[in-house]
């Protein structure tokens, strides 16, 4: 069969080689180019669509830790405070003041230490503790027999955590064998 009994036969080869000879657009390729390409759009959209959710959680994430540990820095300044004044009132003998102005200082110092139980925040028990350099800071060693090496024999500050993340370490004394 010739071209032109082909092309009068009607048949389909000839007639696409035709279209796309004469100029005519080639309607399949176009069609698989525009769906390998929406296909490309639509894998970038999932892709972009991923990216927000991410940076959403993300985002959450961080206020909350800055909600949870933003105040840090003023506990540890009212931390101070009350060391201070803890110590004042170990210093004050009994017959110093006046009746009942004992127990007033001594309701101020609970008033802070709920204010702070409150918040989240709770001492290091570190006295007798093996010494944990995360929650504890050596300030002194002491040789002993009493406990073994590496226990902590006595606190010269207390140290503190909120929401399990320490704030501020004990300083303390540890023992070392003699």
């Amino acid at each position: 069969m010739n071209d032109e009994e082909r092309r009068q036969a009607g048949d389909p080869e000839e007639a696409s080689e035709n279209a796309a000879g004469d100029g005519e657009p080639d309607l399949p390729a176009e069609l698989e180019e525009a769906l390998r390409e929406k296909d490309q759009f639509r894998s970038l959209a999932q892709r972009v669509t991923a990216d927000l959710e991410n940076y959403k959680r993300r985002a959450a994430e961080e206020r909350e830790e800055l909600r949870r540990f933003g105040q840090s820095q003023l506990i540890l300044k009212v931390l101070g405070v009350s060391d201070d004044f803890q110590r004042a009132m170990e210093l004050v003998p009994d017959d110093a003041v006046a009746p009942g102005w004992r127990e007033g200082l001594e309701l101020v110092q609970r008033g802070i230490d709920h204010l702070l139980e409150s918040e989240g925040v709770t001492a290091i028990e570190a006295k007798d503790e093996p010494f944990e350099p995360s929650e504890h800071e050596a300030v002194a060693f002491q040789e002993t027999t009493e406990l073994e090496a590496g226990r902590v024999l006595s606190v010269i500050r207390t140290g503190y955590k909120k929401n399990g993340r320490v704030l501020r370490a004990a300083q303390v004394t540890v023992s070392k064998a003699p």
